[in-house]
């Protein structure tokens, strides 16, 4: 008899499939699925808040919105600012609900309790961070170095949290909890492409406020490059270079980690997500060129964002396929053959 987690088919190997989670239940997965989507949306909110310079529109006052909880005769950038914790306020109730959800609906020990417990802490560390920004006049014209910074670790936490809202959707319907002991190469070759991505991304950020407060330099792209490491540039501006660079390293590290995860778990899904990332990568490639040749319009800029969050999300889902090896198949234990009946005897 094949071991428990295994299916024996017609060409006697065995198949191994992890153990499937306890299935939390629908509503959960479903809700889950609804806070992924919906922060996407914030995210994109909170990008359109900064391309039009509207973080000040609450002025220095954090939570209260210019000192009242509702304010009166709010200007556009008020309207905008003041819409933005309101959307991500709504975020906020949403992680609540899934964590009354999850413990309402999963056994103790379920991983879907731990996501939604990390979702609604993420959740908070993203409210205190945009609250640092406002308390600390880093929004709006703000050239102050430590706004880059700040930008950097806001971009990493939106990450985490996206990956953590991922991962308690697919817990909340059954899929197996993630293993990191005992992975050996899968593991180190995963996570240096995870830490690529998210340094990627916080780099993208960096640039992103440069490109807002320091337009691109007339004429070619190596003008713009010779003026941020002029001697009168700043911090933010030095370090606008690095993201390109760090874009073609990510890249092809991330192209060459899809081939070595498809042969060391050589699963359809490890597959299939290998070339989403590649696709992904391609739109991300073309879309840095056409953001560089336009000189980084608004909509441009929202696109490379989005862009880059649904790239996290599935290198996301590579890492998780790989390191729960679904669909690997594995060869069988030789099976003794069965001795011949003595002649005479019956079958």
């Amino acid at each position: 008899m094949p071991r428990e987690g295994t299916v024996k088919n017609l060409s006697g190997t065995l198949s191994a499939r992890p153990r499937a989670g306890v299935r939390a239940g629908s509503w959960l997965s479903r809700l889950a699925w609804v806070a992924l989507i919906y922060n996407l949306l914030v995210i994109l909110w909170g990008a359109v808040v900064r391309l039009t310079g509207a973080g000040a529109g609450c002025g220095d006052h954090w939570p209260l919105c210019n000192g009242v909880v509702i304010p009166p005769s709010p200007t556009l950038h008020t309207i905008i600012e003041f819409s933005h914790r309101l959307t991500s306020g709504a975020s906020g109730l949403l992680a609540i609900g899934l964590v009354a959800l999850a413990f309402r609906q999963t056994p103790k020990g379920h991983p879907a309790r731990f996501g939604a417990l990390l979702s609604l802490g993420l959740i908070i560390l993203e409210g205190l961070v945009g609250g640092v920004q406002v308390l600390l006049g880093l929004t709006a014209d703000s050239t102050d170095p430590a706004r880059g910074f700040v930008q950097g670790i806001h971009l990493a936490n939106t990450f985490a949290l996206l990956g953590a809202l991922l991962l308690t959707a697919l817990w909340a319907r059954g899929e197996p909890r993630l293993r990191l002991r005992g992975q050996g190469r899968v593991g180190w070759l995963s996570a240096i492409g995870l830490g690529l991505t998210l340094l990627l991304g916080m780099a993208g950020a960096v640039t992103a406020l440069g490109d807002l407060l320091f337009a691109p330099a007339p004429g070619t792209p190596i003008d713009t490059v010779r003026r941020d490491f002029s001697a009168s540039a700043g911090l933010i501006e030095n370090l606008r270079v690095i993201h390109p660079m760090l874009a073609v390293i990510t890249s092809v590290y991330l192209g060459w980690l899809g081939v070595w995860l498809s042969r060391l778990r050589p699963g359809q899904e490890v597959q299939r997500w290998t070339r989403v990332v590649w696709g992904l990568l391609g739109a991300q490639m073309v879309a840095g060129f056409v953001n560089v040749a336009l000189k980084a319009p608004a909509w441009m800029q929202l696109t490379h964002l989005l862009l880059a969050c649904l790239l996290w999300l599935a290198v996301v889902m590579l890492v998780y396929r790989a390191l729960t090896g679904l669909g690997v198949q594995r060869p069988a234990r030789p099976v003794a053959p069965e001795e011949p009946a003595p002649l005479g005897e019956p079958i």
